[in-house]
């Protein structure tokens, strides 16, 4: 890969990365399996990053790849990630901590949405990072309809849980 392509995509995944910092927290349940997680995806974006066209937005695009790395991991139940040496250009990311320290309705909407399915996740996810519907669809593969009943539902069932928590 051409040194340019390097640069390109560790300036592009420095200034998005907070995506999968978020997807982590979902998928995560602890600081160990958030590195982990946030590892393979970086390894899935490079391993990818070859074939992005630029069709859309480099973070739609993340979002897409990171979700889905996410999902497949979890889906399978595996919580440890195999390591996979990194190329030396990547091992130049400026990692940023993850604020642990949230307030406290945070904790509630994140455990609550920890018992949501996968894809209920990924969809709450990106509403909450103010995604439009048409976007949320085209990342995860349904009509933009289908998204808007789901998480409508979705909203239902999260504002029954946390008031059954006590939360928000």
């Amino acid at each position: 890969m051409t040194k340019n392509l390097e640069i390109d995509f560790v300036n592009l995944l420095e200034n998005n990365q907070n995506i999968l910092h978020k997807i982590c927290r979902l998928y995560a349940e602890d600081l160990e399996a958030h590195k982990d997680l946030f590892q393979e995806m970086v390894i899935q974006l490079w391993h990818s990053y070859p074939k992005f066209k630029g069709e859309s937005k480099f973070s739609t695009w993340a979002y897409r790849v990171a979700l889905n790395t996410a999902i497949s991991l979890y889906r399978t139940k595996k919580r440890r990630v195999a390591t996979v040496e990194l190329d030396q250009s990547l091992q130049n990311i400026h990692y940023e901590e993850y604020n642990e320290v949230q307030e406290e309705q945070l904790r509630f909407l994140y455990a609550a949405v920890r018992k949501l399915s996968d894809i209920e996740k990924a969809l709450v996810y990106m509403y909450l990072e103010d995604k439009d519907y048409q976007e949320i669809a085209e990342t995860l593969g349904i009509s933009e309809v289908n998204a808007r009943v789901k998480m409508n539902r979705i909203k239902t069932k999260l504002k029954t849980m946390l008031n059954q928590q006590g939360g928000i």
